[in-house]
């Protein structure tokens, strides 16, 4: 399966290639996306999760929403298997 690109951002809104919803917020990772509902987490990824991913050897980078974009679409056209957690007002 491979990481669906995110087709556009703007203030508000996100699309994600071959998804037809709009997202506010959402996650991505290989084969699928959804909205990112801040009354799971709240709106920082809690440490232990990323401790959990950093342990198991997956990278974890924090950008700035359009950085963060570009590099996720920049590894998911290489085909490389990545996730993301977007925020779309910030």
């Amino acid at each position: 399966m491979s990481s669906p690109e995110i087709a556009s951002l703007s203030w508000g809104q996100m699309k994600v290639k071959g998804c037809p919803t709009t997202y506010k917020d959402c996650k991505v990772w290989p084969g699928g996306s959804r909205t990112w509902d801040w009354r799971e987490t709240g709106t920082n990824v809690p440490s232990s999760t990323v401790d959990y991913l950093k342990k198991n050897g997956i990278d974890v980078v924090v950008l700035q929403t359009e950085k963060a974009v570009e590099e996720y679409n920049a590894l998911a056209v290489q085909g490389v298997k990545v996730g993301g957690i977007f925020h779309s007002t910030c």
